[in-house]
């Protein structure tokens, strides 16, 4: 095993962690990724070594030993069969502890915004059990919470604009009022690189220089998309509904009810200064011809080979 320092980035073949990858390579820095998708290293043609994403104890400290910073972007969307939170949670955990077993310097973990442990939303509260690990395990790190991070490769903008260029009518749930405060997808890499660098701890809220209402955030798709759909507040019920009626015919998980209540619920904002300078109204203009010409699927994308 090569004695150079490395950084370690968890899923870097995904779509976060693919760009904090990118910005360290781009700083001449050496990046192992753990991974369950060893198949996709080309996206960085071989510039980037895959070690297998298994967090039993003894290969973590394995893949971990010589390592300066981990990056962590490992998490779970929702609940399908042995892929659960709760497990997760004890992954991270697992993961943090081998950190400080083998004597990384600093761990950068991505969080999201207005995570709590005592959070009624499975989602929300095991990021925030998550972040508690985090502290736990003795090592300096940086949390960085975004709320939405957008970029080409973001899954839910994608599937929006797809929605407004399919259907006639769209429904928002509820009101559509609630605020959402988007961050670009190099911004965050840019940011958690920087912190790899720092000392001590620190959490940050990790948001853009605009908020919007979720409707605004909307239309301003259907605008850059050339959409001509109808945008209307229907019943949160019945939007889960659609979501998951669309679900079904593109044999995915669209939304689920966890993300709707963090999204209606204003937990998608953050009252901090922004640290991304990306503007959302900028890059949707520059690239709503794209987004939404077919659908992207959350499974296809992260379950068609081993799980998690």
């Amino acid at each position: 095993m090569s004695t150079k320092p490395f950084d370690v980035v968890t899923g870097a073949f995904g779509y976060t962690g693919r760009y904090i990858a990118r910005t360290l390579l781009e700083r001449h820095r050496t990046v192992r990724t753990l991974t369950h998708h060893p198949e996709r290293s080309s996206l960085f043609g071989g510039a980037v070594t895959a070690h297998p994403l298994d967090f039993e104890r003894d290969r973590l400290a394995e893949a971990l030993q010589g390592a300066d910073v981990l990056y962590n972007t490992y998490w779970v969307r929702f609940n399908r069969g042995a892929v659960t939170f709760d497990r997760a949670v004890q992954q991270c955990g697992a993961l943090f502890d081998a950190a400080a077993e083998v004597g990384v310097r600093r761990i950068v973990h991505i969080s999201v915004t207005n995570a709590d442990p005592a959070s009624l939303l499975p989602y929300f509260r095991g990021k925030g059990q998550v972040e508690a690990a985090l502290r736990a395990c003795g090592l300096p790190y940086t949390i960085l919470r975004p709320a939405l991070v957008f970029g080409p490769e973001d899954l839910l903008l994608n599937n929006i604009a797809w929605c407004l260029r399919l259907l006639p009518v769209v429904g928002l749930p509820g009101s559509g009022d609630y605020p959402i405060h988007p961050v670009f997808a190099g911004d965050l890499g840019t940011l958690a690189a920087d912190a790899g660098n720092e000392s001590g701890c620190s959490e940050i809220d990790a948001v853009g220089p605009e908020v919007y209402s979720y409707r605004s955030l909307v239309l301003q798709i259907a605008a850059a998309a050339g959409s001509h759909a109808k945008v209307i507040s229907v019943p949160p019920w019945l939007a889960l509904a659609a979501c998951g009626l669309l679900g079904m015919v593109n044999r995915d998980v669209m939304l689920t009810a966890d993300e709707m209540a963090g999204l209606t619920r204003g937990l998608l904002v953050s009252h901090d200064p922004p640290r991304g300078t990306t503007r959302f109204s900028d890059w949707v203009r520059a690239n709503g011809a794209t987004l939404g010409r077919s659908y992207r699927s959350e499974l296809a994308a992260h379950y068609a080979g081993p799980a998690g």
